[in-house]
């Protein structure tokens, strides 16, 4: 990946729970949807999951809380060493590991029963490397083994092209916060994306900003970069069918 997605993550990390109006209970609320989509195609539980896009540990904490064994890695370390903090304090054994989904040259195990990257983490790859990071999923599967991903909209996104998402208002007088991103279309594909925490505290507001770019991956792009890479029975679960906040795909 690009050295300034890396960057994005490093700064954002100590903040980045600060999007959700409750951390915890989106956990949760994320764990409620993904388990049962886990077990809906491996017809059993627990299993082995590597998050090889762990970020600060949404999902991956929510799936250890059900009892799956976990493995995750991210690309940006300091995203791993928040991720490792929230693990250890909830008292879950989660190994976790420094490493770009390009290559996953640092996971060692290649027995895993699905590989997840949620939370819109492949339009942060060129097209060549998006075939890169699906072959390095497939590397470290057993056979039969299940990838689960998700992404934003794009098929309808390139079309509205939004400049803004949010705000989102959180908090009780003097605790407050906002949460909004601007979104800067340089071209039919490629966009960078503003994020701005603004904080209330002791009477004054200070805001963080965030900074990303990302490409609108079509879901057929997606799927193609699958199947070359090995993968079959690729499914889209739209959020109104999957109850996940974002489109899914599925694919063995």
């Amino acid at each position: 990946m690009e050295g300034a997605t890396s960057d994005f993550y490093e700064a954002l990390a100590d903040h980045y729970h600060l999007i959700f109006e409750d951390w915890d209970k989106s956990i949760a609320r994320q764990a409620a949807v993904l388990n049962p989509l886990l077990f809906s195609v491996l017809q059993r539980t627990p299993v082995k999951v590597l998050d090889c896009a762990c970020g600060i540990g949404t999902q991956a904490i929510g799936f250890a809380q059900a009892g799956h064994r976990v493995v995750a890695s991210d690309l940006s370390p300091a995203a791993v060493a928040r991720a490792r903090r929230e693990a250890d304090l909830r008292g879950l054994a989660i190994p976790f590991a420094v490493s770009d989904m390009t290559s996953l040259a640092e996971i060692a195990d290649s027995d895993f029963d699905a590989v997840v990257a949620l939370d819109n983490a492949f339009p942060h790859l060129k097209p060549g490397q998006l075939t890169q990071a699906t072959q390095a999923m497939a590397s470290k599967l057993k056979p039969h083994g299940m990838l689960m991903a998700s992404i934003r909209d794009y098929d309808r996104l390139i079309v509205e092209r939004p400049t803004v998402q949010g705000p989102a208002f959180y908090g009780t007088t003097g605790n407050r916060r906002i949460v909004h991103q601007v979104w800067d279309w340089l071209n039919s594909e490629q966009y960078a994306v503003h994020m701005f925490i603004t904080l209330e505290a002791d009477g004054m507001w200070r805001s963080h900003h965030f900074a990303s770019m990302y490409r609108a991956v079509l879901r057929e792009e997606l799927t193609m970069a699958l199947r070359d890479s090995g993968f079959g029975q690729v499914r889209w679960l739209m959020p109104q069918e999957s109850g996940f906040y974002q489109p899914v795909v599925i694919a063995r």
